[in-house]
């Protein structure tokens, strides 16, 4: 048998560690890989317009859901009207402090108050609440929450139980749109009215809620690292409707909150999405 020299075999033993070295950069220059999705159907026939990314999977709907809990609140006589009720700020509620005053309908939806969107809850009730987002199909309808936490009436929409897929967002909004949803037709108008509207490129007039918030760790609590934006909703031009939604992930915290980043690179693309459908 041949025995290598030691010189030489510290040399071979040299060569792989920098063979190493030089490729541990390459391995750690590798992009992130997260979720995101755009969908867009036409509103009339259902038909895909445009779909792309990780849309069927189930994601929290954070501020979303106040799309449905508009629906909810008209429907139980909870809300009145855009500007019906309007409730005061309480210290109990520990607000951040630019939600700290108060706050009706249209200003819910408009700046996401979030102790807004849990006075409804509460004063639904669980029973009643799970009830409605059964009868709505939304996504995975479960509004239990935390186990053992119960705090299913205001948080199952944030880092909780309740889940729902870009797929089914926008097939949520296109029921909305035709009135196939068990709710009053006030409640409909009502809600329609409240949802934010904004203009874009070639005529289209855009319908739609942000939510923001962030993917879970292993162990459930919120990975920073990992913001997580929503913008869903409906859109229209030239006699001509569509319901869409998009979501993705970042890859940085300063990129929270995500849902406005979301919002308006939507606005910004629809347009052009459109002319390529």
């Amino acid at each position: 048998m041949t025995i290598l020299p030691r010189p030489r075999f510290l040399l071979g033993l040299l060569a792989v560690a920098g063979w190493l070295g030089a490729s541990l950069p390459a391995f750690a220059a590798q992009p992130v890989k997260v979720p995101e999705c755009t969908v867009i159907l036409d509103a009339a026939t259902g038909k895909t317009l445009h779909r792309e990314g990780t849309c069927g999977e189930r994601f929290n709907p954070f501020s979303t859901f106040k799309l449905p809990l508009a629906l909810v609140g008209y429907d139980a006589g909870i809300l009145e009207d855009e500007h019906t009720p309007s409730w005061d700020y309480k210290p109990e509620f520990k607000a951040v402090k630019r939600d700290q005053k108060t706050v009706d309908p249209a200003i819910w939806e408009k700046d996401s108050i979030l102790w807004f969107s849990r006075e409804i809850t509460r004063r639904l009730g669980q029973e009643r609440s799970a009830g409605y987002v059964s009868k709505l199909g939304y996504g995975n309808a479960d509004v239990s929450g935390d186990a053992g936490k119960n705090n299913g009436l205001t948080d199952a929409w944030l880092l909780s139980s309740l889940k729902i897929s870009p797929d089914e967002q926008v097939n949520f909004v296109r029921r909305m749109l035709a009135g196939q949803l068990p709710v009053s037709d006030k409640a409909y108008a009502m809600t329609k009215s409240i949802i934010p509207q904004f203009e874009a490129k070639d005529g289209w007039v855009i319908h739609g809620k942000t939510g923001s918030g962030w993917l879970p760790d292993k162990d459930g609590k919120a990975n920073r690292n990992r913001p997580l934006g929503w913008f869903v909703g409906w859109a229209e031009a030239n006699g001509r409707q569509v319901v869409f939604a998009r979501m993705q992930v970042g890859t940085d915290k300063a990129e929270s909150p995500k849902g406005h980043k979301v919002r308006d690179r939507f606005i910004e693309e629809l347009a052009g999405l459109m002319r390529h459908d």
